[in-house]
Formats: structure tokens, C-alpha cells, sequence
């Protein structure tokens, strides 16, 4: 008896217009049909075989398929194992804003020619944004930024050169503009924020911005928030406070959460690193 197929869809309200597809096939056979959104997807297991743009295409464990808006495809397992893939649909007025931004001119033009890939950068980009979507904990904040930098690397592909990041330094001046972001930031520590937000401090579009004040401090602004966030919740460790109110107070659902973005940071969780001191 052959196994079931499976196809999980999944849509955060924090991300308005992606959506992740996760299917696993086995005597499952698409007919042609074609999207209104970017489809970036990664083969997790077996082989996915296909026909579009005129040609036959296998994609292996690995790679990358990738179809713009309204390429006519269709897709079943290539062997008599079970296909395993994940799919993300982003829509163009989602990616294109950040494309833009990105220097690519006339957005709504832009198309990736090379359908199957094997680019494990581009592969990482797209797991990296699924997983934003299937995580509840995820913010607006931390997809747009991931999204932007996926849009970075795509412009990149096509031969647009990134603008130059000149960082902020001890030499240069200070900029008013990026100075109030990051205090806007700093003000809210433990709440949820969103690009929209920072944009209105800052008087400039949400896309400009992702890409000044990363130029400006070396990072995205969600990552800068969440560096600042780690930060202060160590001060807090180093004080005494438990875990549970460490991870409640500077804006993390949960301890488990907690544990996750503070270890890539210092090497140990939060326990470990309250116990370090502990013993010194």
C-alpha cells in the first residue's frame, strides 16, 4: 500500500502576503498550473521532477527551484521515494519594495532565470524565512529584515552591485536620524517593534531604512534590537534575577526562546552562564 501524501500550508499574520507550503509525495502528480507569487522552494529528500519554461528539470536533496510569477509548471516524484520539499510564496509586492532598495531597477520586471539551483546560500535564505514562518514567536520586525537581506542576495545573482558598507565608526560623525532609531529601540527593550514604527521616527521608507541603519551600526535593525535585548537581559542575569523573569521582561515568549538567541551569542545558555558567575 503506497504511502499518504501530506501538504501543510502555513501563514503567520505577522507576514501578510507569504505563505510556506510543506508536502511530502509519493504517487502525487501536479497538474500545470502556475502562481501569482514568487515560489522559492528547497528539495529536503528524494527527487522532484518536473516541466516548465520548455524544458524538463530535475531537482535533487539540496537544491534550489525557483519559479516567478506565472511560469506555467507542473511536478511529481522522480523515484519511488518520497519527495520531501519546502516551498515559499512570496508575493511581488512584498519582494519587490525590498528588491528595489536592494539597487535592482524596475522591480516589477525582475525574473530569476535559472530554475533548479544548486546555491546553498540561496538554500539557506529560504529555510531561514521558512522557519520565521512556521516559528509563532517570529516578529514583523525579524521577517522584514531576513526577507531584505534574501532580496540583497537575489539582486546580487543577478549582477547588482551592493551598496558599499561604510559602518559607523569612532571617526565619523553621528547621525541624528539613526541616533533617534536607535534610541526608539533602546526605549522599547521589551516590547514588540515594528518596522512601520521606525520608519515614522525616522521620516524615511521602511526599505530605505533597512538598508541605511544597516550601513550605519553593522546591522539590520532587528538585529541590533535583539543584540541590545541579550545585553540587557545578561546585566539582569548578573544580578540575580531568575530565568522566567529575565525572559518576561526584555520581550521573549518563553525561557526556551530565551535559550535560543542567547547561546550564539556567549557560547552558554543563560543557566550556564548565571552558574559561571555563580562560581566565581
Amino acid at each position: 500500500m503506497p504511502a499518504e501524501n501530506h501538504f501543510q500550508f502555513v501563514k503567520s499574520a505577522a507576514f501578510d502576503e507569504v505563505m510556506l507550503l510543506e508536502a511530502s509525495m509519493n504517487d502525487f502528480s501536479y497538474g500545470t498550473h502556475a502562481h501569482e507569487e514568487f515560489s522559492f522552494g528547497v528539495t529536503l529528500s528524494g527527487r522532484q521532477d518536473f516541466y516548465a519554461l520548455g524544458e524538463h528539470h530535475k531537482s535533487y536533496s539540496g537544491n534550489v527551484i525557483v519559479f516567478n510569477p506565472e511560469d506555467a509548471h507542473d511536478g511529481h516524484s522522480g523515484t519511488d521515494d518520497t519527495l520531501h520539499y519546502k516551498m515559499l510564496y512570496v508575493h511581488p509586492d512584498q519582494l519587490n519594495p525590498m528588491l528595489e532598495s536592494a539597487g535592482v531597477r524596475c522591480a516589477q520586471d525582475f525574473r530569476i532565470e535559472q530554475t533548479v539551483q544548486n546555491d546553498l546560500v540561496l538554500q539557506a535564505h529560504i529555510l531561514r524565512l521558512a522557519n520565521l514562518v512556521e516559528n509563532k514567536a517570529s516578529s514583523a520586525l525579524e521577517y522584514s529584515s531576513t526577507l531584505f537581506e534574501f532580496a540583497e542576495y537575489l539582486a546580487h545573482q543577478k549582477g547588482v552591485q551592493r551598496p558599499v558598507r561604510l559602518g559607523k565608526s569612532k571617526h565619523r560623525a553621528k547621525d541624528p536620524v539613526f541616533e533617534r532609531v536607535r534610541d526608539y529601540l533602546h526605549a522599547y527593550v521589551s516590547d514588540e517593534v515594528s518596522l512601520d514604527a521606525l520608519s515614522q521616527v525616522a521620516h524615511m521608507s521602511k526599505y530605505h531604512l533597512l538598508r541605511c541603519f544597516r550601513d550605519y551600526f553593522g546591522m539590520t535593525p532587528h538585529q541590533y534590537w535583539q543584540n541590545y535585548r541579550i545585553n540587557r537581559a545578561k546585566d539582569a542575569l548578573s544580578m540575580g534575577m531568575s530565568l522566567t523573569d529575565v525572559a518576561l521582561t526584555f520581550g521573549f515568549t518563553d525561557v526556551s526562546y530565551f535559550n535560543r538567541r542567547f547561546k550564539p551569542m556567549f557560547g552558554v545558555t543563560p543557566h550556564q552562564f548565571r552558574r559561571t558567575l555563580l562560581r566565581t
